[in-house]
């Protein structure tokens, strides 16, 4: 993936911290649920009476607003530099981490460190140092997708 450093701009990124903030605490408001996106979507896979409608309409908010984006403002091509294979790897590799984390990033790196929980510090510190290094490993000592 290339990252397109001319059109960042610290304003749609602080727009976009404020609009996570605020769908965090709203779920947490109006459902007294924490919005783990890992959680949200397992509660799907094992479904329980009364639950689903705010789950679907959660997950359907985080499909719906890259489109509703697109359709109001102009998008950077993303050129993705991995393979089919490369993506279904760390699409699983990121599945078990989060179940052998008890969470993602953001149930643990939005909504747990908001609420100064330790455990989802250093949940947030390993997903960060793990990130880290595996690029570190896959772009430089692999020189998988051209390292620098």
């Amino acid at each position: 993936m290339t990252l397109d450093t001319l059109h960042f701009t610290p304003w749609t990124a602080l727009a976009g911290g404020v609009l996570i903030g605020l769908a965090a605490v709203w779920l947490m408001l109006a459902a007294g649920r924490i919005a783990g996106i890992s959680g949200i979507v397992g509660g799907l896979l094992r479904p329980s009476a009364g639950d689903v409608g705010w789950r679907v309409t959660f997950i359907a908010g985080l499909v719906a607003a890259p489109w509703v984006y697109r359709a109001v403002a102009v998008v950077p091509e993303a050129q993705i530099d991995a393979g089919t294979a490369m993506l279904v790897a760390a699409g699983l590799l990121v599945g078990f981490g989060t179940r052998l984390g008890s969470g993602c990033t953001s149930g643990h790196g939005v909504c747990g460190l908001s609420r100064l929980s330790w455990r989802s510090l250093v949940a947030t510190l390993c997903f960060m140092a793990t990130g880290f290094l595996t690029v570190f490993v896959v772009r430089h000592v692999l020189n998988v997708g051209g390292g620098v």
